[in-house]
């Protein structure tokens, strides 16, 4: 899904609109939220975002990583609690690492994989996925 923001404040009234959303383009769920505008003077503003696109495997990927960083935050505190400088300890952290480091990976290769690439790979035989030459 695609996070998506846009404002727009009119240049006529006291106030202006804020349409914003954090969900997702295909929910059209956009609130209006009202803005006192500090001067008379016509105002004529639009600003436009797009966030990354995320598919639902993607999120389910990022939530299990992030349920697993918290797991293993929480055992290496439990392993760490009697002595800091012991080999379990640094174990226990080196794990936490690991799977923080996993998780950035995973954010990093989204923001530069085109999602139809990945698809093609794993089903060239799809219409989508064709190439033709002249």
């Amino acid at each position: 899904m695609a996070s998506f923001v846009a404002l727009c404040a009119p240049s006529h009234g006291s106030q202006g609109s804020i349409l914003s959303s954090s969900f997702s383009i295909r929910s059209g769920a956009l609130c209006d939220v009202s803005l006192p505008l500090r001067s008379p003077k016509k105002v004529n503003l639009c600003v436009k975002a797009m966030g990354v696109v995320k598919f639902k495997g993607t999120q389910m990927r990022e939530k299990q990583l992030t349920e697993l960083i918290e797991k293993k935050v929480l055992e290496a505190k439990q392993v760490c609690e009697g002595d800091e400088t012991s080999d379990e300890c640094k174990v226990a952290w080196d794990e936490v690492e690991e799977v923080s480091q996993a998780k950035a990976d995973l954010r990093r290769k989204m923001e530069k994989e085109d999602p139809l690439e990945s698809y093609c790979q794993e089903n060239p035989e799809n219409e989508e996925c064709r190439i033709y030459e002249d």
